[in-house]
């Protein structure tokens, strides 16, 4: 506990203090972040024999989908996130065309309007996407953690600390889940961000020195 009104956790944080040269990262908040199963259901077929006009290729319809992600994301900047990280192809032959793809989409961003506004163009893309290649689709939501602004009073007592101190700080935003997230919905939260060296953090190899 630092003062008598606020709980503060010390976290790593990647590129961005390592980047600026900061010693402190003054957390405003966290992002929200929804997340989602995507199955997508075309046709097995021999690589060989089946024109490209009489495919119906799960594989390209997620990959298509894949950069739309990635173009959502960018689109909400600077706290934009989007990601693909699982991605499983049936049969899995080098020469059968995808029948089946099943992946996980994750999406983040710090205000819920924003948020609320990818997941509406995500599924605006699946729709388009599954249409155009004769796709059977099925998203279906797994997660839904609303955007965290940290009390004021825990933010301004990390920076006035970090002044008076003559520590170089940094307002800054998680992008990760944490404990505190949850803390801040019952009580008032803050968090403390130091750099990382490489800029690797939640990874068996990051390294935060004194």
């Amino acid at each position: 506990m630092a003062g008598s009104q606020c709980a503060f956790r010390a976290i790593e944080q990647g590129p961005i203090l390592e980047d600026e040269e900061t010693t402190i990262g003054v957390v405003m908040g966290a992002l929200g972040q929804r997340w989602f199963d995507l199955s997508l259901t075309g046709q097995e077929a021999h690589a060989g024999p089946t024109p490209m006009s009489l495919r119906q290729d799960a594989m390209l319809g997620a990959a298509e989908i894949t950069v739309a992600v990635n173009r959502i994301a960018i689109e909400h900047a600077p706290h934009g996130r989007g990601t693909v990280g699982v991605m499983q192809v049936h049969p899995g032959s080098r020469n059968v065309i995808p029948g089946q793809v099943n992946m996980t989409i994750d999406l983040r961003s710090l205000e819920p309007d924003s948020l609320t506004a990818m997941v509406a163009e995500l599924k605006e893309v699946v729709e388009a996407v599954s249409q155009r290649h004769r796709l059977a689709f099925e998203l279906t939501p797994t997660a839904d953690f609303v955007p965290e602004h940290f009390a004021d009073n825990c933010v301004n007592a990390v920076r006035n600390a970090a002044s008076q101190l003559g520590y170089s700080h940094l307002d800054i935003v998680s992008g990760a889940g944490h404990d505190a997230i949850f803390m801040g919905r019952i009580a008032p939260a803050g968090m403390i961000f130091v750099p990382c060296e490489g800029g690797i953090s939640h990874n068996e190899i990051e390294n935060a020195a004194d």
